[in-house]
């Protein structure tokens, strides 16, 4: 192989400080969430669990929590409009890593001061929501034409990073603290998130940095916003996007029109998060009341959750590689909109499960942690179904200048569905409407929401139109939420 040969076949010499970055930014967020609503409850909402604040403090736990979530995933659309129009995906990830940072410090401070420690979550949230839609896309620019076949591959390890980074931080974290206590629990967390802030400044040399591209005027947020002001106003016959079209660039006006039809069935994922999202708080808090003698060893509820990437890793290949090519062949085609069906009926199935373990545990009894298990596989089931074919939908059917907005829209559907459930449990907290759905009555509300929505989707899939078009997927792996 001559020199020519070797330099495209070689990695770029960016590509490990990424990596690093990435796995060990994952560990700090994972660890700390891991024990989020547990140390809450337990810390501040009800210390001397008291019986009769229990529901209450849950509640006000739950709602802390999903509130988090919520803004960590809605700032990734902020965050990407950011690097894009004015600083760079270089910039943005470095200084908002360290408002990162700072957040961690605050929760080990603070683990008594509930305000400054919330103070500390948002600043958490800002950090991992500001970068989240950066550190893929800043990864995929380091490739250029000569090596781009090489792109899989470092995908395929910069998410294994992902995965291993969050499983071990949610068995070890639960870990240091129930041995060593809050400081401890939180502070590792920082310290690792000083690391991944501290490795992705070392490579700073080795980076391919795309320059922002200042503000686009041909963006989806512009020609939406000038055909709704302008609709009918001029033009009484013409819809919106014929509107459009006076002004901006009719192809341009053409691929906003696939964000409209992809958005059709966006409508229906917040709720799938809405549940979702529950398996990290509130089955998480459920575990607190179960049995969790395993294998001769008393697991600890928050490491639990750690069967969730576990059930994700050794679906995904069942599914791509035998489910969908058997059901293919038996004339059952497994259509992005068939598998995200079936994921939301899965989902329910899931929190059916739940909803009987809690009414063991209301009737007084211990349940085995076993059948949470089977939970969370159903759940990891319903994850692949949803979101990794959600997450390819929006490549696909989207045309290729609009892929960044539709990925920042998709992880929108994550905050939608985790405030809806940050506002049921402040409901809660505060005596509310939903205050009445207690117990097992909670998962079971939920069950019958997501099974409206299941019965809508059963009318609505069928009349949405899919882009025909052939287009490159970049590589989908697995992620924890």
């Amino acid at each position: 192989m001559d020199k020519m040969e070797s330099e495209k076949s070689s990695y770029p010499k960016s590509i490990g400080y990424i990596i690093a970055n990435e796995g060990a930014e994952r560990f700090s967020f994972y660890g700390m969430r891991s024990i989020l609503a547990t140390f809450l409850v337990f810390h501040f909402f009800n210390p001397n669990m008291i019986p009769a604040l229990q529901i209450t403090a849950e509640a006000k736990a739950n709602e802390t929590t999903h509130f988090f979530v919520s803004l960590a995933y809605a700032l990734p659309f902020i965050g990407g409009l950011v690097a894009d129009w004015f600083f760079g995906k270089y910039k943005v990830i470095i200084y908002v890593s360290v408002v990162y940072c700072i957040g961690h410090l605050c929760l080990a401070l603070f683990d008594h001061d509930l305000e400054k420690f919330k103070y500390g979550l948002i600043l958490i949230a800002i950090g991992a929501g500001g970068i989240k839609s950066c550190v893929s896309a800043n990864l995929g620019d380091q490739f250029t034409s000569a090596n781009k076949h090489l792109m899989s591959k470092v995908y395929g390890w910069f998410y294994f990073s992902i995965n291993a980074g969050s499983v071990l931080s949610t068995i070890l974290i639960p870990l240091v603290y129930d041995r060593y206590g809050a400081k401890w629990a939180f502070g590792i967390p920082g310290i690792l998130m000083a690391l991944a802030t501290a490795i992705f400044f070392l490579g700073r040399k080795t980076y391919v940095n795309v320059p922002p591209s200042g503000v686009n005027k041909n963006n989806f947020v512009f020609i939406s916003l000038y055909a709704l002001f302008n609709w009918r106003l001029k033009q009484p016959k013409q819809s919106l996007l014929d509107v459009a079209k006076l002004k901006f660039d009719p192809q341009k006006v053409e691929d906003v029109k696939t964000v409209y039809n992809v958005l059709a069935v966006f409508a229906f994922i917040p709720v799938f998060w809405a549940l979702w999202d529950q398996n990290l708080s509130e089955w998480v808090l459920q575990a607190t009341k179960m049995d969790r003698h395993i294998l001769g060893i008393n697991l600890l509820p928050e490491q639990i959750q750690t069967v969730n990437p576990f059930f994700l890793l050794v679906f995904i290949p069942i599914f791509n590689y035998w489910l969908y090519p058997f059901l293919d062949k038996k004339g059952l085609k497994t259509t992005p909109l068939r598998r995200i069906g079936a994921g939301l009926v899965l989902t329910a199935v899931s929190f059916v499960i739940i909803a009987l373990i809690q009414t063991s545990i209301d009737g007084g009894a211990t349940p085995s942690i076993g059948w949470q298990v089977l939970a969370y596989a159903i759940l990891a089931a319903a994850e692949v179904l949803v979101s990794i074919t959600g997450l390819e939908y929006a490549y696909t059917q989207a045309s290729k200048s609009m892929k960044s907005t539709m990925i920042a829209i998709w992880l929108l559907t994550t905050a939608l569905g985790n405030l809806f459930t940050a506002l049921v449990n402040r409901s809660i907290s505060n005596g509310g409407f939903f205050a009445q759905f207690k117990g097992a009555d909670y998962y079971w509300f939920f069950i019958g929401l997501l099974c409206f929505f299941i019965v809508v989707y059963l009318f609505v899939s069928p009349r949405i139109k899919e882009r025909q078009e052939n287009d490159t997927i970049p590589p989908i792996q697995p992620e924890l939420n």
